[in-house]
C-alpha cells in the first residue's frame, strides 16, 4: 500500500553526466539533462518553492498505516513471544495506539539496553514491540517523501541497496579513477593502478547527532507540526550523556534519520564539491580521485562542512589512501583485479568455527546448528575470491563429521 500519493521526484544525483557507471536508474536521461541544467543543489531544499507537506498526522494515525505498521513490526518474528500476545489482541492493540496517537497521550516505554560483540563492542537499545509498530508508522508517511532527495549512490537502509550493491559500486568506481587498470610507475603488481581514495566515517555518530539539526532538516519538508512532535518524543526517549544529542542503535528511525541527516552532507559533497564517484555507507564516506591534491581539498571542506553539523569525522579512520593498496571496506579489502576477506574476519571465524567444531564431538551442538552458521558465514564470504580457503575449511569439517559431511556452500 501506498500511504502517500506518488511525490515530484528530482534528480539528486544530477552532476553525473559524464558517469556511464550505474547512474540513478529512476530517471530518464531527458530528466538528468533537465535537472543538471536546473542546478539542483543543498540549497534548493531550503527554497519556498519546494513542496512541503502538511496534514500527515491523520494518515498517519490512520488503521490502516498502523496495521502496515504492524505486519513490518512483525516480520520474521512471527515466532517470538511477544509478538504472539500482541497479535491475539490485534485490534484492540492498534485501535489503543491510534487513540494514544491522535490525542497526544503516546509515551514510548522505557529502551532495553544490551550489549553485543560483532566484533566492535556495541550498545543496542531495543524497543517495546508497540512502539516498533510506531516506529514503522510514522516512517512510512516519511520515507516516500525523503527517498527522492537521496542521492543514489547512499546504500544503508534502503529498499534495492545494501553492502554488496556498495562493494560492487566501490568496484566500479575503482574502474573509473584507474582509467580501466592503468598502472603506476614501477608497479609491483598488477593491481597497482593509478588514483586514490579518501576514506573516513564520523566519530561516534549516532551518539552525536545533533537533535536540533536534524529537526530543522525535517521541519523543511514536514510543516504537520503533530509528526514533528512525534519524532521529538522519539528522540527523547533516548537517555544520553549528552542533553539533544544521540540516537539509540537498533531502532528503525535512528536507520532513516541518520540517512536524513547527512544527506547534507551528501549533496554538499556531490553538488558544491562537484565529486562524482562518493559514496556512503551509514557514516563511512569514500571519495573517489585520480588527484591527491584535489582530495586534500575535498578532505578540508567535508571535514569543515561535517563540523556544521555538530559532527567530527575520526581522526584515524580518516585518511587519504592509495588504490594500489587495496580498499578496505565493508568487510572486505578491494583491489583492481580481486577481493579478498578481511584477516580480522577470518580469523574471528576461524576461531569460532574451532569451538563450534569442538562442541559437536562433545555432543553439546548439533551438527545442524553447526552448519548453519558454517553455511551463513560463506553466504558473506562468497563475495570475495574465497575459492581455496573455502575447500580448507571444508576439509576441517569433513575431518570433524566425516567425509560425507554436507557441503558447506
Amino acid at each position: 500500500m501506498d500511504v502517500l500519493p506518488s511525490v515530484v521526484r528530482f534528480n539528486a544525483n544530477a552532476d553525473r553526466l559524464g558517469l556511464d557507471c550505474g547512474w540513478d536508474p529512476r530517471y530518464s536521461k531527458s530528466a538528468k539533462d533537465e535537472n543538471a541544467a536546473i542546478g539542483i543543489t543543498q540549497n534548493c531544499l531550503q527554497d519556498k518553492c519546494m513542496k512541503t507537506y502538511n496534514h500527515l498526522y491523520q494518515k498517519l494515525c490512520s488503521l490502516e498505516n498502523l496495521d502496515e505498521a504492524y505486519r513490518k513490526a512483525r516480520k520474521r518474528k512471527m515466532s517470538r513471544g511477544y509478538v504472539k500476545a500482541f497479535e491475539e489482541h490485534r485490534n484492540e492493540e492498534l485501535a489503543k495506539l491510534q487513540r494514544e496517537l491522535s490525542t497526544g497521550a503516546y509515551l514510548p516505554q522505557p529502551l532495553k539496553k544490551f550489549i553485543v560483540r560483532d566484533p566492535k563492542t556495541r550498545t543496542i537499545h531495543a524497543s517495546h514491540f508497540r512502539d516498533r509498530v510506531v516506529y514503522h508508522a510514522l516512517v512510512n508517511i516519511l520515507e516516500p517523501i525523503f527517498e527522492p532527495l537521496f542521492m543514489y549512490d547512499s546504500y544503508a537502509s534502503r529498499k534495492g541497496k545494501g553492502t554488496h550493491k556498495a562493494v560492487q559500486r566501490i568496484e566500479c568506481f575503482m574502474r573509473k579513477v584507474a582509467k580501466n587498470g592503468r598502472l603506476v610507475k614501477n608497479p609491483h603488481t598488477n593491481n597497482s593502478v593509478t588514483g586514490y581514495v579518501f576514506k573516513a566515517d564520523i566519530r561516534h555518530y549516532f551518539d552525536t547527532v545533533n537533535h536540533g539539526v536534524l529537526l530543522n532538516i525535517l521541519q523543511r519538508k514536514i510543516k504537520d507540526e503533530r509528526v514533528i512532535w512525534l519524532v521529538e518524543k522519539i528522540l527523547r526517549n533516548f537517555n544520553t550523556k549528552s542533553e539533544g544529542k544521540g540516537m539509540p542503535l537498533g531502532n528503525l528511525t535512528s536507520q532513516f534519520f541518520a540517512n536524513v541527516y547527512l544527506n547534507e552532507l551528501d549533496q554538499h559533497v556531490k553538488h558544491q564539491l562537484k565529486m562524482k564517484y562518493y559514496l556512503r555507507y551509514v557514516d563511512d564516506v569514500m571519495v573517489f580521485h585520480q588527484d591527491r591534491k584535489v582530495l586534500n581539498s575535498c578532505k578540508e571542506s567535508i571535514e569543515k562542512y561535517a563540523r556544521g553539523l555538530n559532527l567530527e569525522l575520526h581522526p584515524d579512520k580518516s585518511k587519504i589512501i592509495s588504490l594500489r593498496k587495496g580498499v578496505a571496506a565493508l568487510g572486505y579489502r578491494n583491489f583492481y583485479h580481486y577481493k579478498l576477506l578481511r584477516k580480522s574476519n577470518a580469523r574471528r571465524f576461524e576461531r569460532t568455527m574451532a569451538v563450534k567444531l569442538q562442541r559437536v564431538k562433545e555432543g553439546s551442538v548439533t551438527k545442524e546448528k553447526l552448519m548453519g552458521y558454517v553455511r551463513g558465514w560463506f553466504g558473506y564470504a562468497k563475495w570475495a575470491n574465497t575459492h581455496n580457503y573455502g575447500r580448507d575449511i571444508q576439509e576441517k569439517i569433513n575431518q570433524v563429521l566425516g567425509s560425507k559431511a554436507t557441503k558447506c556452500r
